[in-house]
């Protein structure tokens, strides 16, 4: 079994997951006593954060890197980053190391591709539904990426921040976010997906009249499938 390398800490309530999803995974596919080998860099999110706030791209693809080669460095088989929207700086990070980045929009697409849907309704903070990173990144794999509305999108996104990120989760906030759903299948979406790690926090699939891709399940589920290649189970 390979070495994971996780880059965390963004917010450190969705890493939990990752670290619970990621061993849970791995007991099930091999049975007994056995867990996942995980290397975690749990980053100070107030850091990245002021990085994000000030939109210094360069500055928080630098401190990734940094991280992913540190991870490499102490015997990581493949890295991968606990966070949607800090991918934007995915193509700095898998420039330092030589290693494998497990991609969360591959995994989401993945996903996508088994359910049967193409039509995605994007969910996340404002520069992963706005910006071209993330759709892009889906458009490489035959998925459509939606985007909701200016008004919307601002609801969602300061949701994530003032709440999500610091494990808040109120009923007044789940009841917005399936307004913002709804008008998404009213457009066409055939799937949302959850595409900040946090959502799952607040986003139920009960909740939702199509399918529901949570990124940082199907993205846990991608790094153990890599990791376990060549592995009997």
């Amino acid at each position: 079994m390979e070495t994971i390398g996780l880059i965390g800490g963004m917010s450190w309530h969705s890493t939990v997951d990752y670290y619970r999803a990621i061993n849970a995974r791995v007991a099930e596919a091999l049975g007994g006593h056995r867990s996942a080998r995980i290397l975690l860099s749990s980053l100070d999110f107030a850091e990245v954060r002021d990085l994000q706030v000030r939109e210094d791209w360069d500055a928080a693809g630098a401190l990734l890197a940094e991280e992913a080669l540190r991870l490499q460095t102490a015997g990581a088989h493949r890295i991968a980053i606990c966070t949607n929207l800090m991918h934007k700086v995915a193509p700095a990070v898998e420039a330092a190391i030589d290693v494998p980045l497990v991609h969360i929009a591959d995994a989401v697409a993945a996903r996508a591709t088994t359910l049967g849907v193409r039509r995605l309704g994007i969910l996340g903070t404002d520069w992963v539904m706005r910006e071209p990173f993330y759709r892009d990144r889906l458009a490489a794999h035959g998925m459509e990426g939606m985007a909701p509305a200016a008004d919307d999108r601002a609801v969602v996104d300061g949701i994530v921040w003032s709440e999500l990120t610091r494990g808040i989760v109120s009923p007044a906030s789940r009841a917005a976010y399936l307004g913002v759903i709804d008008r998404l299948v009213a457009d066409g979406a055939e799937a949302v997906v959850l595409a900040c790690t946090e959502i799952q926090l607040l986003v139920r699939q009960e909740d939702v009249p199509v399918p529901i891709v949570d990124s940082m399940a199907a993205h846990a589920d991608a790094i153990v499938d890599a990791a376990l290649v060549g592995v009997a189970v």
